[in-house]
């Protein structure tokens, strides 16, 4: 039995939404900013081809089912799909889990991410004109709360749903968006108690630049995930040398180039042993093609450094009380930020094997 309860983030934006086709015309997925991505400097490596899964569409059932044979491969317990709800009862990208709650027979678990930001037009395509919000994200304190919580209970109820402590797991993004995030939080509970006799797990994203974590806890969060994607990035431009070549990136109108040798130096820390800090693996890093020469490129990655990485990470948390062996993994398939673990050209399924084999041996 794998103790290390690797979460991985999912996408479901790999299908056509009415919303999508009026902002970017008819079928735009993530697989759109996919395809048409373009080499921006010698040597990088774009667009990024899958090859088991193919371009697929969460449409059909099956795809799932092929994801969630792979991600077992990988050791990794359950998917953390990130849940876009905006307020007065608006989702988007919701169907794909929704089959899944209703009509799926597979077992692979699964819990919830609420991803609580406004869309921006340069959020998902570099070319678009302006940056214009597309939907708001907005809170309409506890009679929108409480519609929010009976809109998700379906799939809390569902036996699949992760549970840590006995209690279900509900990540949120951005907490300090959330205006009244303690009366949030606690209202939940309330809610949660009264109906499903039950609390939730509550675990908040904090970046590795942020000074003052125990304000999280203090909003009544169970936990912290630390996000050390891009503040590990920016963090190394305090170097003199890396603060030059930044410059000249921006001087020959080149993405930031970050050596992921550095930046998996960074990615773990003391504080990861702690009960209630969660970790992050990272298994890669492009976002050129959402937002082209402002992404940053993470280059050097290399199969023997996931595995430093991953081993890095699994033995930080190899001493914790086994609920609280929680590592995130970020991401399984956000192709259009490169960060994800399904096969591909370049590394065919080495990044699944290297995962699976190292969770079975830091155990």
């Amino acid at each position: 039995m794998n103790k290390n309860r690797i979460i991985a983030f999912y996408l479901p934006q790999f299908h056509p939404i009415p919303e999508n086709d009026e902002w970017w015309g008819k079928g735009f997925t993530e697989w759109t900013n996919v395809g048409k991505a373009k080499a921006l400097f010698l040597g990088h490596k774009q667009p990024k081809v899958p090859t088991d899964l193919g371009y697929y569409d969460l449409r059909i059932p099956e795809v799932y089912d092929e994801q969630t044979k792979l991600a077992k491969e990988a050791g990794i317990e359950g998917f953390c799909f990130w849940h876009y709800y905006f307020g007065n009862g608006k989702q988007l990208l919701e169907k794909p889990l929704q089959r899944i709650v209703k009509e799926s027979k597979n077992d692979f678990p699964f819990c919830l991410g609420w991803a609580n930001e406004s869309w921006e037009k340069k959020l998902w395509n570099k070319d678009a004109k302006g940056n214009v919000t597309l939907i708001e994200q907005q809170y309409g304190g506890e009679e929108d709360y409480k519609l929010h919580f009976e809109i998700i209970k379906p799939i809390l109820e569902d036996k699949r749903y992760i549970h840590v402590d006995g209690k279900p797991l509900f990540f949120i993004y951005r907490p300090r968006k959330i205006p009244d995030c303690k009366a949030f939080i606690s209202y939940w509970r309330k809610l949660i108690k009264s109906e499903m006799n039950k609390d939730f797990h509550f675990i908040a994203q904090a970046d590795e630049n942020e000074n003052n974590f125990e304000e999280y806890f203090e909003y009544g969060f169970d936990s912290i995930y630390t996000n050390r994607i891009q503040a590990g990035a920016k963090g190394l431009q305090k170097n003199i040398f890396n603060t030059l070549k930044y410059s000249l990136c921006k001087v020959f109108g080149l993405p930031r180039l970050v050596d992921f040798n550095e930046i998996i130096k960074k990615s773990v820390n003391k504080m990861d042993s702690v009960d209630n800090m969660y970790p992050g693996i990272i298994c890669g890093w492009d976002h050129t093609p959402r937002s082209g020469k402002k992404g940053y490129v993470y280059y050097n990655f290399s199969i023997p450094l996931f595995r430093k990485h991953i081993k890095s990470i699994l033995e930080i948390v190899k001493e914790k009380d086994q609920e609280h062996r929680i590592i995130f993994l970020k991401s399984w398939n956000e192709w259009g930020e490169g960060n994800y673990m399904e096969p591909d050209m370049e590394f065919g399924k080495e990044k699944i094997i290297a995962l699976g084999e190292i969770s079975k041996l830091v155990n």
